[in-house]
């Protein structure tokens, strides 16, 4: 027998599910995540060329029917190259975004419900972090590991973290306090199981908003580190790599340089417009 908690749980989420819906913004933005999903899953079946294969002799190539978005310095296909790219883009943003998901729980967890000199220490190094500027500890980060795309993701992953230890500090300290949580305390629940039962599920809310707009800011910090030539290394077909190669053409192949740019505007438009949608289904308050 499903128990009233867990009716009543399921009811909110399908109702914030249903106000997702009704947002046009969201659901464009799930068309456009969709779309690259799928062009990265199937990437081999709908790249009408190899990557990283060269072809001196069709270097420069403006758009054609033979190249749709045209060549680049090395007469490497364009469309190709972004269509695989759409696998690093999102490996970047998800592995990333995951492992500062999950340290940031912890930290923000044990900040928020011990409090004392554990929350003092875990914060004061929070705020240090924050203290710098994102992309340039991103990139300090990545100059001390070395140039490359594991590094870049692990530096992302890590100026990531205090925003979620923060966000679910805050989210833990108000739900602490609340009758049920005392409740279970009384019955002698031990400190992991109301973690895990009590303060975990009920901060998933702010927890997926921040995530989902967490992975557009990720993805565009890879293209930036990429572009600088901290992250991903050529031959990669990598977004922000393909826009650094292609710096001294603008003016001879501006095609080059363009559609790489699109592709990084929608990827990030489509996880922000989602991550806007979820914010109001979620909260349903803050629309109003």
């Amino acid at each position: 027998m499903v128990k009233k908690k867990d009716k009543v749980s399921d009811n909110l989420w399908k109702n914030a599910w249903k106000r997702l819906l009704k947002n046009r913004a969201a659901v464009l933005g799930m068309v456009i995540i969709a779309l690259i999903v799928f062009s990265a899953i199937f990437a081999p079946y709908i790249a009408p060329y190899d990557p990283i294969k060269q072809n001196i002799l069709a270097r420069y190539k403006p758009p054609s029917a033979k190249h749709l978005l045209g060549t680049d310095e090395l007469g490497r296909d364009i469309l190709s190259r972004i269509i695989y790219g759409a696998r690093y883009s999102l490996l970047i943003g998800i592995i990333s975004i995951s492992l500062a998901l999950i340290f940031g729980i912890i930290l923000g967890v044990l900040a928020g419900y011990y409090g004392g000199l554990v929350d003092l220490l875990i914060m004061r190094v929070v705020d240090i972090m924050l203290a710098f500027p994102y992309i340039l500890l991103a990139i300090a980060i990545v100059a001390i590991l070395g140039p490359e795309l594991r590094n870049a993701m692990i530096a992302i992953s890590i100026v990531n973290i205090p925003r979620f230890a923060r966000l679910i500090r805050s989210s833990v300290l108000s739900i602490k306090e609340s009758e049920y949580v005392q409740a279970a305390k009384a019955l002698g629940a031990s400190d992991l199981r109301i973690i895990i039962k009590y303060l975990l599920p009920n901060s998933m809310a702010p927890l997926i908003v921040q995530s989902t707009l967490s992975i557009a800011s990720a993805i565009l910090s890879a293209a930036g580190l990429s572009f600088l030539g901290l992250g991903a290394q050529p031959p990669t077909p990598e977004w922000g790599a393909m826009l650094s190669d292609a710096r001294s053409a603008l003016q001879l192949a501006p095609w080059v340089v363009t559609f790489p740019g699109i592709a990084i505007m929608l990827n990030v438009l489509g996880f922000n417009l989602l991550g806007d949608g979820l914010r109001d289904a979620l909260d349903p308050k803050l629309k109003n």
